[in-house]
């Protein structure tokens, strides 16, 4: 069950919807060893793959980043841009009282960071596992206190929630590079926003794809056409999608943007700083400090 978003209050998730994810199991699915491969992958596809691949890897994800993330940081990419100084949603002290949307927020971090500024933050993951880590951070941290935070697991290509129910949305490299038509995103987001809303998203930077995901001199050489836009997939021997993601060129996402109802008002391609010396996959000093890593899309609704 999923309850409507309150507009006019903090919005909580169901006794119920927190109750199944206490049922959740706590062991994580058992892995195994994908095939990587290049091949088209829909949405429903793709939706599957998602949540299966989050729920068995949320544990290790977290354990490896969960130190560079924070409990309560808002990270946007591994770079390590921090909304605290981007200001990318707006000046913080205009937070207060804003009705704000996570999209893919893993165990929400970043709408912790937003509620700590007076923000009433929903933030929503297709992963049950990254909700019960959003869940153990919360219990860890708040000592009996609530944050506030609402946890909602649901489809970033349809939103559970009424038309015009927030000010603000953000993703930071949650969803959108998972779903195959991204444009149904950019239209969820919209129709949540009410007029001038602020939508804010993360995702790998386009140019990336051209080189191998390798951090060190092995990732400097392009090893394929950053207009092949087949998916790249991850399945098992009888050929079912554990992990799947999409790559949109610059235009296309660009386009995305525009075809979902919003205005485009900045781009911001974050430069590796000389604090962050972690590699992330691909990500790495090396490489950041030549070639975009993350692309940031600033956008409002008329």
């Amino acid at each position: 069950m999923v309850q409507e978003h309150k507009p006019s209050g903090a919005f909580r998730a169901p006794e119920s919807a927190l109750e199944a994810l206490a049922e959740a199991r706590d062991e994580a699915p058992e892995a195994f060893e994908p095939t990587a491969t290049r091949r088209i992958a829909d949405d429903t596809e793709s939706s599957r793959a998602s949540r299966g691949w989050w729920d068995s890897n949320a544990d290790e994800y977290q354990e490896e980043h969960g130190a560079f993330l924070g409990d309560d940081r808002f990270i946007w990419g591994p770079e390590g841009l921090d909304e605290a100084e981007a200001g990318l949603l707006g000046p913080a002290d205009q937070l207060k009282g804003r009705d704000v949307l996570e999209v893919g927020a893993g165990a929400a971090q970043c709408s912790r960071w937003l509620a700590a500024r007076g923000a009433r933050p929903v933030a929503f993951d297709i992963s049950h596992r990254q909700l019960r880590h959003a869940q153990r951070i919360d219990a860890k941290a708040a000592a009996g206190s609530p944050s506030g935070i609402a946890l909602v697991q649901a489809d970033a290509t349809a939103l559970p929630f009424r038309d015009g129910s927030f000010d603000l949305a953000c993703s930071a490299y949650g969803a959108v590079p998972f779903v195959a038509e991204p444009v149904r995103v950019m239209r969820e987001v919209h129709r949540v926003l009410r007029p001038g809303g602020r939508w804010v998203f993360s995702v790998t930077h386009p140019v990336r794809w051209a080189f191998p995901d390798e951090p060190g001199p092995e990732g400097l050489s392009i090893s394929g056409s950053y207009f092949d836009r087949t998916p790249y997939v991850e399945q098992d021997d009888a050929g079912r999608a554990a992990y799947v993601e999409h790559h949109r060129t610059l235009g296309d996402r660009v386009r995305d943007v525009v075809a979902g109802g919003f205005r485009l008002i900045d781009l911001v391609e974050p430069e590796w700083p000389a604090w962050n010396r972690q590699e992330w996959g691909g990500w790495s000093p090396l490489r950041g400090g030549l070639i975009p890593g993350t692309a940031v899309f600033v956008c409002e609704r008329d």
